[in-house]
């Protein structure tokens, strides 16, 4: 038997799905949703990404090196750009 799908709606009147697996744990919950539609599109979407979707390992040293490196590049482009505002504005 494969997961399940749980919608359910809540006293605040909204709307969220559970991801079941086979033994009927909770894999994951959704966010709330104002509507029935929009919480069945959330199911979809996640029936169509999760079965290719890649895995980002937040825990290891490689990715913790790279996201200084991301980090550092988007730095220096806020500062970039702030530079380049700050001529403008003199101009």
């Amino acid at each position: 038997m494969p997961g399940k799908f749980v919608v359910k709606k809540g006293t605040t009147g909204k709307f969220r799905f559970n991801l079941l697996s086979t033994n009927g744990q909770v894999v994951a919950t959704s966010e709330s949703y104002n509507s029935k539609a929009s919480c069945m599109g959330g199911v979809r979407s996640v029936k169509s990404l999760a079965a290719d979707a890649e895995i980002e390992d937040q825990t290891t040293k490689e990715w913790a090196a790279g996201e200084e490196v991301r980090k550092a590049a988007a730095t220096a482009k806020k500062a970039k750009a702030a530079a380049k505002k700050k001529a403008s504005s003199k101009a």
